[in-house]
């Protein structure tokens, strides 16, 4: 699924390739990922692209004045086409939901792949009456968010545990399953320990580890092209995904817990102080 980093770098991409440039056409691929049925796509045509934004994990692309948004879910993804076709897609069974055709035939495509079809895609007049983008938490790259503001989510969220919390969109937005791996990793956190038990520097730690890896994932992003960018994200995590090797920092075997649609990655040595944590699906078999 792609995350605030990722998302950024699309932003950043599109705002280069597509800005100033007029829509052709919009054509949607798969009818159920359409969300919204006034205005029309068909109101996009003939207006020129103004900047695009991000939301947390939703892109939004603004054109005389109304705004194209989406969502791309987990296996979601865009693909930026040099020379589209002139004649338009047809619907089918592959992969492709949304295509959005520009007055010199470039383009990108929003794809989606598996069975379970979750990317959205909103023509609105304003960002904030998507749904999703509405009931968002800060985004923790926002200079309003400080250690402060971090305490507070923490303590609010009393016992829940901080995995759950920091993939929680209502109160981060941006972060998913990979980077709350990362992010605990770095600040050295059981994904498990309750979000109002953190010592003062534990809590100093878990701040710097989202500042840290979500910027330096950003940076490490910037500059790549649209296709580049899943392969520049697998390549340097450090325990999401990683099941089975050796941690970077402590040579410990970096463990995973696995739930019904889900799992996520740790290191117990540096984690968890060498305690291996319960298989949720595991555990609940033996029963």
């Amino acid at each position: 699924m792609p995350e605030l980093p990722e998302v950024e770098a699309l932003r950043g991409f599109l705002s280069e390739s597509c800005a100033g440039k007029t829509i052709a056409r919009v054509e949607l691929l798969a009818f159920a990922g359409l969300k919204t049925y006034a205005p029309p796509l068909t109101a996009l045509s003939g207006l020129e692209v103004e900047q695009v934004t991000r939301h947390g994990k939703f892109l939004c692309l603004e054109a005389g004045g109304l705004w194209l948004v989406w969502h791309l879910a987990r296996a979601g993804w865009l693909t930026w086409r040099k020379a589209l076709p002139d004649a338009p897609a047809r619907p089918g069974k592959g992969p492709l939901a949304l295509r959005v055709v520009f007055d010199d035939s470039t383009g990108f495509d929003l794809t989606e792949a598996g069975t379970q079809k979750r990317l959205a895609v909103y023509l609105v007049d304003d960002p904030s009456q998507v749904p999703g983008i509405a009931s968002l938490g800060p985004d923790p790259l926002a200079a309003e968010f400080d250690q402060d503001a971090l305490a507070a989510i923490l303590a609010r969220a009393g016992r829940a545990q901080l995995k759950g919390v920091l993939r929680d969109q209502r109160v981060l937005a941006g972060i998913g399953n990979a980077y709350s791996d990362e992010i605990l990793h770095a600040a050295k956190l059981s994904p498990f320990k309750a979000s109002n038990a953190l010592s003062a520097d534990e809590l100093s730690g878990l701040y710097q580890a989202i500042k840290t890896e979500l910027t330096s994932a950003i940076a490490r992003a910037d500059g790549l092209a649209a296709y580049e960018l899943k392969d520049a994200k697998r390549t340097n995590l450090r325990v999401h995904g990683r099941t089975g090797q050796q941690c970077d920092v402590c040579g410990s075997t970096i463990a995973e817990v696995s739930f019904a649609d889900s799992s996520l990655q740790y290191c117990p040595g540096c984690q968890t102080g060498g305690k291996p944590l319960a298989d949720r699906r595991l555990s609940r078999l033996l029963k």
